[in-house]
């Protein structure tokens, strides 16, 4: 009889088991199939082709001068027309003695070789000057500006020849005539930055031969070299007359306007990418055209995912490959930073100062990870997440029927240059006007082509 009881027990614990076995099934079999998230990866091999670029807006904090010849991007030529600023409300003293006067072309770094000679000549810009409110292009002519028939000055010189004017600056000075003193030797130039450049317009600064260096130019600045004299009591009680050496500074300066003009005069000749390549150089050089299937993605998502209300977009991953890396000290360095960016956007974006957003512009830097699974084999590229993008413009068509969606849409990669806070964030954004290039992989490269990655789901 004890063991009815311990009987009842096991044929209650089959009965427990046999409805909990399949528990985590009941959701599935109960939901209908529509309301089933389905989520789907997918690829989309992307168009591509290098795009030259005649200029862009000079706003620049630094120059490059002189040229370069690099057998896959050409030669660049950089020259500078500058205005400099006064020192608003001078007067000389009134025993004051001009002495001198001189440019300085403050550096130190160049790309290119050290030893190449540069023969720099430097003119005065005597037919025009710039409005301080007016963009000026990279391809800017300099007759406007100068008939170069007023030289200040010129010096032949190799990049290693500059000399330290103080312990962190090294600088090529160019010394300016006894008439040009006599000419500045006048406080009536310095009432105001616009009555100085009514008297002194800028300066046109240019290297008529060399080809394998481009200095780095951090500051052009003009110096003008007084002394005085005045009289003072000794501890004699008699007179004694001191000398004073002084100088006034007219820097090319914010407050006044300065164009750096690059000339890419060999470009259609010698830059000639393989369909496997394209490339992205600065300053002012070549950009990449990215096309997206923007309708070949929406009919591909639609067709996947049926019957679902709601299609969402979860990643879409784009990977620019760079190839080709090279790491000398003569040629290009790689790009830091590149800027994807809608083609419709690009004059807006750049001219307004704004800043990446992920509905229009996308900025990434330069990335160098360990290939998976291999020792020393590094890989170099660029990563763009542009999921927001492709919703949004998804977006817009569907919310306005009488614009259907775009067959694709036009993207560009830019070169540019970016200024961080203390924090890291991302401050400002422009063009880049110094040397930099990139050979990235294109959509018809057969080792790796350039693909779009997306991951999109229905529910």
């Amino acid at each position: 009889m004890k063991s009815y009881p311990i009987f009842l027990l096991f044929l209650l614990s089959l009965f427990v088991f046999s409805c909990t076995d399949n528990l985590s099934d009941i959701g599935s079999g109960i939901q209908p199939l529509s309301d089933q998230i389905t989520v789907k990866p997918d690829t989309f091999h992307l168009t591509s082709t290098t795009v030259p670029v005649d200029y862009i807006y000079s706003k620049p904090d630094s120059f490059l001068l002189g040229t370069y010849y690099d057998t896959k991007f050409g030669s660049t030529k950089a020259e500078i027309l500058a205005q400099v600023n006064c020192p608003v409300g001078f007067k000389f003293p009134a025993n004051a003695v001009p002495d001198s006067a001189s440019v300085q072309l403050l550096y130190n770094t160049w790309f290119g070789s050290k030893d190449s000679p540069l023969d720099v000549n430097i003119y005065e810009m005597n037919k025009g000057t710039f409005n301080f409110s007016q963009l000026y292009r990279t391809d800017i002519d300099p007759t406007v500006y100068t008939d170069k028939l007023v030289k200040l000055s010129e010096r032949i010189f190799s990049a290693k020849d500059a000399v330290k004017l103080r312990a962190d600056t090294t600088a090529i000075v160019f010394p300016l005539s006894s008439g040009f003193v006599k000419r500045f030797f006048n406080s009536s130039f310095y009432a105001s930055t616009n009555t100085f450049l009514t008297h002194f317009k800028g300066m046109y600064i240019t290297a008529n031969y060399g080809s394998g260096t481009l200095l780095n130019i951090s500051q052009v600045n003009l110096r003008y070299y007084y002394h005085y004299t005045y009289i003072t009591q000794n501890v004699h009680g008699g007179d004694s007359i001191v000398t004073v050496n002084n100088n006034l500074f007219f820097p090319a300066n914010s407050e006044v306007r300065q164009v750096n003009r690059f000339l890419h005069l060999d470009q259609a000749t010698v830059v000639r990418p393989a369909d496997s390549v394209n490339y992205v150089a600065s300053p002012a050089n070549l950009d990449t055209r990215i096309i997206i299937p923007l309708n070949k993605i929406n009919q591909r998502m639609n067709d996947s995912i049926r019957n679902k209300k709601y299609l969402t977009i979860n990643s879409a991953d784009l990977k620019v490959e760079a190839t080709d890396i090279i790491t000398d000290t003569v040629t290009a360095p790689t790009t830091k930073y590149l800027l994807l960016i809608k083609e419709s956007a690009i004059n807006r974006f750049f001219n307004n100062k704004e800043l990446p957003s992920d509905t229009c512009a996308f900025l990434v830097q330069h990335t160098v990870s360990l290939v998976v699974n291999t020792t020393n084999v590094y890989q170099d590229y660029y990563t763009f997440h542009i999921a927001k993008l492709i919703a949004n413009e998804l977006k817009i068509a569907k919310q306005t029927p009488s614009i259907p969606v775009k067959d694709q849409l036009n993207l560009r990669l830019i070169p540019v240059q970016v200024t961080l806070n203390s924090s890291g964030a991302v401050t400002a954004v422009k063009q880049d006007n110094l040397m930099s290039a990139v050979t990235i992989r294109s959509g018809k490269n057969t080792y790796s082509p350039l693909r779009l990655k997306l991951v999109y789901s229905g529910f």
